[in-house]
C-alpha cells in the first residue's frame, strides 16, 4: 500500500469505528512498551509529526537538558483496538511511531530507529528481507498476593492439555480472537509444560513488523487476562522447579526474487551456506549477545539443566537441547530456531543482535562446526569437554562482561544504546546482588 491508500484507511477507519482516541506508541530502551494519547481532532498534527514528549522520563533515552522530542507514526502499522473501548461507545487506534530530536533527526537511541538501519543494508549482503517468527510462551495466575510463594496458577494442566484441566482455555480463546481482529495470522495456541502456561504463535513476517506484532501481543495478552480477573507475565522463570518462559526465535533471509536464502536443494541437508554461515555468527557472538536476548537477572534462572532450555553454545538439526536448531521444515519453509531468547528481551534490540551477528558469520564465511545429535542435557561432564561446548553466560552479571569484550556487538546496538542499556543493566544486578532473599533466611538464620 502506498501513502495514499494507507491514508484513506485510517480517515475511513476513524469515521466506521468512531474512533475518539489515537494511541502513539513507542518502545523504551529496556523494551517496556510507552503512549501518548491524543483526540482524534489531531490526526493532522500526529501526521505531521508535530505531537511532543518528555523523552528524558523514557528509560534510556535522552538527559533532562534535551528532553523535547517529536512522535513520527509509520503509517503501515495502524490498527483500530477493537479489544479497548473509551467513555460513550467511542473506539481507539493505534500508531507505533519513531522519534525525532528537535533538529528533525531520527533519534539513534530508539531501538526500533536501530534495527530499521540494520535492515537497511541487508541488499549489501544480497538480500532483501529478513524474516522472523517469534514463540512467546506466558503465564496465567489467578491472584499477586504479597508472597510470591502464594501464586496460584489459573490451572492445573500441562503440554497440549484441555479442558476441564486447562482452565485457561477460555482466556486463551479470547486472546487469539482478538489478536485475529487485530490482523495476526494465529497459527496454533496450546497449554504449555507448566501450571497456567500458555503459548500462541503467529505466521512470521519482516522483522520490523514481528517486533510491533510481539509488543501489540504482549498487550492484548495482559488486557484480555485481566478480563478473566487473571494476571499474565511473561516473566521468564516464575518458579524454581517448573518450566520456564521462553521466546524460540525463528529467522530466514530471503533474496529479492523471493527465494529462502537458506534452502539449497543440492545439498544433503538442503541447507545453503550462508544458513551455516549464519548460525556460525550467532554461535561466534552468542555469549554477548545473551546480555540483549536474555536480559534479566531471570532470565538466567530459565538457562539451566532439565527444562528444555539451551545452556551450551551449539546447533543441531532436530536436538532441542542446542542454543539453535533447524526445524524440518525445507524450500520457503527454511529456517533457523534460536531458543535462548525470553520475552522479556526488547524485541527490536533482540532481533538487531541475531541479524548482526548472522550477517557477521556470512560476511567472514564463518563455519559452525559439526552439529550437536545428542542430548546435551543427557551429557556428563567428560563428554561435554570431548565436544569443546561453551557454556552460556549463568547470569546477567556474567552475560554483561561478554557484552562488554563484545566491539562488535557494540557497534551493531550503536554508542547510545549500548552506554545506556548497560548502564541500566549493571544497575539492575548490583540491586538483585545485595538483595538478601527468602533462600538466603531460610539456609543461613540458623547460624
Amino acid at each position: 500500500m502506498n501513502e495514499n491508500q494507507l491514508m484513506e484507511n485510517i480517515t475511513s477507519d476513524i469515521k466506521k469505528y468512531n474512533i475518539a482516541y489515537l494511541r502513539l506508541q513507542f518502545t523504551d530502551l529496556l523494551g517496556k512498551q510507552k503512549n501518548v494519547e491524543v483526540p482524534s481532532r489531531k490526526l493532522n498534527d500526529v501526521l505531521d509529526g508535530k505531537i511532543m514528549f518528555d523523552g528524558s522520563s523514557v528509560q534510556g533515552f535522552t538527559r533532562i537538558h534535551e528532553s523535547d522530542m517529536f512522535l513520527k507514526p509509520d503509517l503501515i502499522t495502524w490498527k483500530v483496538l477493537h479489544y479497548e473501548k473509551a467513555v460513550h461507545d467511542t473506539g481507539v487506534a493505534r500508531l507505533v511511531c519513531d522519534t525525532y530530536t528537535l533538529d528533525g533527526k531520527q533519534f539513534l537511541g530508539n531501538p526500533r530507529t536501530n534495527l530499521k538501519q540494520l535492515l537497511g543494508t541487508l541488499s549489501e549482503y544480497g538480500f532483501s528481507d529478513f524474516n522472523v517468527g517469534f514463540e512467546p510462551e506466558f503465564y496465567l495466575f489467578k491472584n499477586i498476593p504479597t508472597d510470591p510463594s502464594q501464586l496460584q496458577p489459573s490451572d492445573t494442566g500441562g503440554y497440549f492439555d484441555q479442558s476441564p484441566i486447562d482452565e485457561s482455555e477460555d482466556c486463551r480463546r479470547e486472546i487469539v480472537y482478538e489478536l485475529e481482529r487485530l490482523g495476526f495470522l494465529v497459527e496454533a495456541s496450546h497449554h504449555e509444560v507448566g501450571p497456567g502456561q500458555n503459548e500462541i504463535t503467529w505466521k512470521y513476517a519482516d522483522a520490523l513488523q514481528t517486533a510491533d506484532n510481539l509488543q501489540t501481543f504482549k498487550t492484548v495478552v495482559r488486557e484480555v487476562a485481566t478480563r478473566h480477573g487473571l494476571h499474565a507475565t511473561f516473566m521468564a522463570k516464575p518458579y524454581s522447579l517448573i518450566a520456564g518462559s521462553g521466546m524460540h526465535t525463528n529467522l530466514s533471509l530471503f533474496t529479492s526474487d523471493g527465494k529462502n536464502a537458506f534452502f539449497d536443494e543440492t545439498d544433503p541437508q538442503k541447507l545453503s551456506t550462508n544458513a551455516r554461515y549464519f548460525i556460525a555468527g550467532i554461535m561466534k557472538h552468542a555469549k554477548g549477545l545473551c546480555a540483549i536476548t536474555n536480559p534479566t537477572v531471570n532470565s538466567y534462572k530459565r538457562l539451566v539443566p532439565g527444562f528444555e532450555a539451551p545452556c551450551y553454545v551449539a546447533y543441531s538439526e532436530s536436538n532441542r537441547s542446542s542454543l539453535i536448531r533447524i526445524p524440518a521444515s525445507r524450500g520457503l519453509g527454511t529456517r533457523i530456531e534460536v531458543r535462548n531468547p525470553d520475552a522479556m528481551a526488547n524485541p527490536y534490540l533482540a532481533l538487531t543482535v541475531l541479524l548482526a551477528s548472522g550477517l557477521d558469520g556470512i560476511k567472514n564465511k564463518l563455519e559452525p562446526g559439526i552439529a550437536i545429535g545428542t542430548d546435551i542435557f543427557d551429557s556428563n561432564a567428560d563428554q561435554i569437554r570431548a565436544t569443546a561446548l561453551e557454556h552460556l553466560p549463568v547470569t546477567l552479571y556474567e552475560a554483561l562482561q561478554e557484552l562488554d569484550k563484545n566491539l562488535f556487538l557494540q557497534a551493531a546496538l550503536g554508542e547510545h544504546i549500548y552506554t545506556r542499556y548497560r548502564q541500566a543493566k549493571f544497575h539492575e544486578w548490583d540491586n538483585y546482588h545485595v538483595k538478601v532473599s527468602r533462600w538466603e533466611l531460610e539456609k543461613y538464620f540458623s547460624y
